[in-house]
């Protein structure tokens, strides 16, 4: 089993923890409501996690581009 995590603006994979006991609470699933777990973890057949987040570029992209949060994917 792993954890993926990758940028929900440009796709790009951020991380992966592989070959570890994972624990929500660990990870800081336990904190998110039920609606924000739904949108942000999706859980494979094959018992991968992946994590949907923000990757450095994308947020500091939108830092200094709020208009881009209209926009459904980032190039950079």
């Amino acid at each position: 089993m792993a954890l993926y995590y990758h940028c929900r603006h440009c796709g790009i994979q951020i991380g992966k923890l592989e070959d570890i006991s994972l624990n929500s609470e660990k990870l800081g699933f336990h904190k998110l409501t039920d609606e924000e777990r739904m949108e942000l973890i999706s859980y494979e057949a094959s018992g991968d996690i992946r994590v949907t987040s923000i990757c450095e570029d994308c947020q500091e992209s939108l830092e200094r581009n709020p208009a881009y949060y209209e926009n459904d994917y980032l190039i950079h």
